[in-house]
């Protein structure tokens, strides 16, 4: 029974889990960009000291070089004039400046060698830096355009502002016409007290009329040319 529970608990967790991830997946998605971004630039900046170390290799090579070929002729130049105990001095020198070269010429050849993939890392990880900002970009707009959606399809589906308005319009377009029903309640009432049928009678011709007519009044008016 535990183990059941503990599988519910732990697929309602991923779930959970995974809803938060839907719901901050831009957020997520700047946040792991920042995060390349630092380990680019500690990457760049270890990159600087080995090219650093390098060139000062490089530089200490070529002065031992200088060094080397210098204390080379001077010792050629003693054995000429037969001074091998100056010569042999000289020879000692070079053969530790030779070591010495040999050192920092290998420790150079190591240094050329981690830059070369340093290098190589760096533009890869520059490259999808790149490709995960734009990525960002897209999936930004992407995302505000499904929130776009989502009102839209919840004004489109009548549980909104823009439903209310179009029953209040159709209810003030189909009230009933407050002149109209005043008629109809005079029509109503002269029934009840017998006047529509002198109204009826007086149209026949038979008496005064009750009511003045559009024709009485246009009769009056030509009878006064």
């Amino acid at each position: 029974m535990f183990g059941t529970l503990r599988t519910l608990f732990d697929g309602a967790n991923a779930r959970a889990e995974e809803r938060l991830r839907d719901a901050y997946s831009v957020e997520l998605i700047d946040q792991k960009i920042r995060e390349a971004t630092a380990g680019l630039k500690q990457a760049k900046m270890t990159l600087a000291g080995f090219i650093q170390r390098e060139r000062a290799e490089a530089r200490q090579v070529e002065a031992l070089e200088g060094r080397i070929a210098d204390l080379t002729t001077r010792a050629q130049a003693a054995l000429k004039e037969g001074r091998e105990d100056l010569a042999t001095e000289a020879a000692e020198v070079i053969a530790t400046l030779e070591n010495e070269r040999l050192m920092r010429t290998t420790t150079r050849q190591r240094l050329e060698a981690r830059i070369i993939r340093l290098r190589a890392t760096i533009e890869t990880v520059n490259r999808r830096i790149i490709d995960l900002r734009q990525g960002a970009t897209a999936a930004r707009a992407t995302k505000a355009e499904y929130g776009m959606q989502r009102r839209l399809n919840k004004t489109l589906s009548g549980a909104d502002a823009l439903s209310e308005a179009e029953e209040l319009i159709a209810g003030v377009l189909g009230a009933d016409d407050p002149f109209e029903q005043a008629q109809i309640l005079e029509e109503i009432d002269a029934g009840l007290t017998g006047k529509d049928v002198a109204e009826k009678m007086g149209r026949e011709g038979f008496g005064a009329p009750v009511r003045t007519t559009g024709a009485d009044v246009l009769e009056r008016l030509k009878s006064k040319k």
